[in-house]
């Protein structure tokens, strides 16, 4: 249970207990329960006090009601709830509550130590029901994606073309953290395109970061109408090997710098040695897209249990799934099967990468 970590957390560094607030660590905790009303902030309406006897969740009148009923109630453990009126604030309950206390928090409050980032390798290894629900999850988003690239068609905009992938996602109950969409000669141009109204002619990168109790599936493919250029063709297939590289080399007990390196030296491989610097490579994953952008330079260690999303990338082309790696291997969570896919072999293995989708 993620309340226990927590709470080991607080007893291995001497702290009597922890303010929580960002959406994703109330979601973690709770089993992924939501606290949120405003999607473009960190921060919930709802905070945690986690004490190694007991549990408050701290909110606001005006939001009691729902959160009792609809979150409290299906944690995994009892919790005392602490309220005041919404033109008071909270402050003064949760200073009351922690009088005399050694504090950490995940937000900056009074003179708190921010563990934040500490809590990110706790965080990280999920237990087997994170890895069932972060698995369904992913299955949505990955269709999201597909079946957007398999019903859109040339005159559409990019701004259209989002609406349609992000519907899809919002009808199952899922957050769009992020949806990007470009078409033809953005997707060259720019390796981190926002949607305009920009209307698709031949090719089309549809992007997804999509949260659903407080995990991150994420997800790109691409459809092309015609027939694709031999340039294109090539530079597909390159990726494809950089992201098996990469993908390949992350196991337990490897430095997550070092599958950074190795993404790069197949990128030098594949004649493109500057192309790793025009675009983040991506890193773990879980309860953020992204918890951190791995570098050349990341000392953190792969445990089993984390997930990872790595996002190399050519001209005209990127490649991106959410990983799950286990004792035996990786399992690609967002690979559906019902997709468009290329082979590449590796030693004596052969395996299946997203392809361009030609129509």
């Amino acid at each position: 249970m993620s309340l226990q970590k927590v709470q080991t957390f607080l007893k291995d560094n001497d702290y009597d207990g922890i303010f929580l607030r960002k959406k994703h660590n109330f979601s973690w905790v709770t089993g992924g329960r939501r606290n949120h009303i405003v999607h473009a902030t960190e921060d919930g309406v709802a905070d945690l006090l986690i004490f190694q006897d007991k549990v408050y969740v701290v909110t606001l009148k005006m939001e009691e009601r729902r959160i009792i009923e609809e979150e409290c109630a299906h944690f995994p453990f009892d919790v005392e709830v602490a309220v005041d009126d919404w033109y008071k604030g909270t402050d003064h309950v949760i200073e009351e509550l922690t009088e005399g206390k050694r504090m950490a928090s995940d937000v900056p409050f009074k003179d708190w130590d921010i563990v934040e980032g500490d809590l990110t390798s706790v965080r990280s290894v999920l237990s087997e029901d994170e890895q069932t629900r972060y698995k369904e999850l992913c299955q949505i988003a990955a269709e999201a994606v597909e079946s957007t690239c398999k019903e859109i068609t040339p005159g559409q905009t990019e701004h259209e073309i989002a609406a349609l992938l992000s519907s899809k996602a919002m009808a199952k109950g899922v957050n769009v953290q992020v949806a990007l969409v470009s078409t033809d000669e953005r997707i060259y141009k720019y390796r981190h395109p926002i949607p305009t109204d920009k209307k698709l002619e031949k090719q089309a990168m549809v992007v997804i970061c999509a949260e659903d109790g407080g995990l991150v599936a994420n997800a790109t493919r691409f459809v092309y109408f015609g027939e694709l250029p031999e340039e294109l063709v090539q530079h597909k297939e390159q990726v494809a090997r950089i992201d098996i590289t990469m993908n390949l080399a992350t196991k337990p007990g490897v430095r997550i710098g070092d599958v950074v390196q190795a993404g790069i030296a197949q990128y030098e491989a594949e004649g493109f040695p500057e192309d790793w610097k025009l675009l983040h490579q991506g890193g773990l994953t879980g309860y953020k897209s992204r918890e951190f952008l791995a570098t050349p330079d990341t000392d953190m260690i792969i445990q089993e249990n984390q997930a990872f999303a790595w996002n190399p990338a050519l001209p005209g082309v990127k490649s991106e799934d959410t990983i799950l790696v286990t004792s035996e291997g990786i399992e690609f969570m967002t690979h559906t099967g019902d997709w468009v896919y290329q082979s590449v072999k590796v030693g004596n293995k052969i395996y299946q990468r997203p392809d361009i989708l030609v129509r």
